[in-house]
């Protein structure tokens, strides 16, 4: 390791050294050392956990990575303390390996199954944080699914612990299209987009408790619905754009403006143009006050009288009228549009307006029906500053 890359590292840890969450209280499994009659989840799990992990991988060959993340309650927005997240993952050659000089290995069972010895756990913090410091894992040697790594929760409030998606990873050849369409979402989208320092990649997540995990007992039913959920990935689709700077093109928002912070604005079939004209207002003011760390995106799905001629002139006219420099106009025949494949980001047409903000083209937020007021503007522009952390300016990994 790089004497840069250990003062970075060092720095990081020293920052939550004091994030210890004191003892887990001991079960009659948990510090079993027998495989066959205790859970993986629990197998020689410390007494004590803090939000921050090394993985017996980290002094292994392969790339070191920081994984990290705020984990929050249903509404995706309350951080949520003391959960507990278990992980475990191949090296770098895609294999689950036991070495029995190692505090953590874990023997074949009966059956010859196995976590290896690349597996910790961490406990949030009291802002719902972790940190897990390790290696990328490689690609099964039979290369049939992305390199992964896998995770479980547990909940104080749970007797159960659960599974979510896997951290998986953007730029891997093998998360193809098709496959990132099929995700379970469980606890939200677990892609990973690297940002690099000095020789570290880092990776957020942010985890929603509950989210797509069947029978959980808190669900959140407010009677409307529109839009993915927080947490989960925006789908990548093509709207025309009648007004901006991809004015004439069918253009992907999340594609080609997905990296910092965006908005994505969504009208259908009820367009109330006056509250319509205040939010792209609003919008165009905090696009230049934040350059080119926001894009938004004004998409018209009204399915009545749907001419494509006029709907660019009429989107034409009023980004004119309102002398829109950074916000984009565009539009789709209707919200269940399959061609542009806007129809999988689950868009209600019915209601007035949906508003999804994205960072790293995962929701941090969505509102619905949302009125254009100082209220209103204040919340969206606290949201955007509150995601900005240290990691946000951070440049994407060089390409080897």
């Amino acid at each position: 390791m790089s004497t840069l890359l250990k003062k970075t590292v060092l720095s990081l840890l020293l920052l939550n050294v004091f994030n210890c969450q004191g003892q887990i209280e001991k079960q009659k499994d948990v510090l079993s050392n027998d495989f066959d009659k205790s859970p993986p989840f629990y197998y020689k799990m410390p007494e004590q956990l803090s939000s921050e992990d090394i993985s017996p991988g980290w002094n292994t060959n392969g790339q070191k990575i920081l994984l990290t993340g705020k984990v929050y309650s249903r509404d995706g927005k309350t951080p949520a303390p003391n959960i507990i997240i278990y992980y475990y993952q191949t090296n770098a050659e895609g294999k689950y390996l036991s070495k029995t000089s190692e505090p953590r290995n874990m023997p074949p069972n009966k059956l010859g199954q196995t976590h290896g010895y690349l597996r910790g756990w961490v406990k949030t913090d009291s802002l719902g944080k972790y940190f897990i410091y390790t290696i990328k894992p490689g690609t099964y040697p039979s290369r049939d699914e992305p390199a992964h790594i896998h995770l479980n929760i547990k909940e104080p409030a749970l007797n159960e612990h659960y599974y979510i998606d896997d951290f998986v990873f953007d730029d891997d050849p093998l998360l193809t299209s098709k496959r990132r369409k099929n995700m379970e979402n469980r606890g939200g989208s677990g892609v990973i987009r690297f940002v690099q320092k000095d020789d570290l990649l880092i990776g957020e997540r942010n985890i929603v408790l509950g989210l797509n995990i069947p029978d959980y007992p808190e669900q959140i039913t407010d009677g409307i619905t529109s839009g993915k959920n927080i947490g989960e990935d925006i789908m990548s689709f093509t709207p025309f754009h009648a007004y901006g700077a991809d004015k004439g093109t069918k253009t992907c928002p999340i594609c080609k403006y997905g990296w910092y912070h965006g908005v994505l604005y969504f009208v259908g079939n009820k367009p109330n143009w006056a509250e319509i004209k205040k939010w792209l207002i609003f919008f165009e003011k905090e696009s230049v006050n934040r350059n080119n760390q926001l894009k938004v995106y004004f998409i018209y799905g009204n399915e009545k009288q749907y001419s494509a001629d006029n709907r660019t002139k009429e989107l034409e006219i009023l980004g004119m009228e309102l002398n829109l420099k950074k916000v984009a106009l565009t539009y789709v025949p209707s919200f269940l549009d399959k061609p542009s494949e806007v129809h999988l980001n689950k868009i209600n047409p019915n209601i007035e307006s949906t508003f999804v903000i994205y960072k790293r083209s995962t929701i941090i937020d969505k509102y619905l029906n949302l009125k254009p007021n100082q209220e209103n503007f204040k919340r969206i522009t606290k949201r955007l500053d509150e995601t900005i952390n240290e990691y946000f300016n951070l440049p994407r990994p060089k390409k080897n």
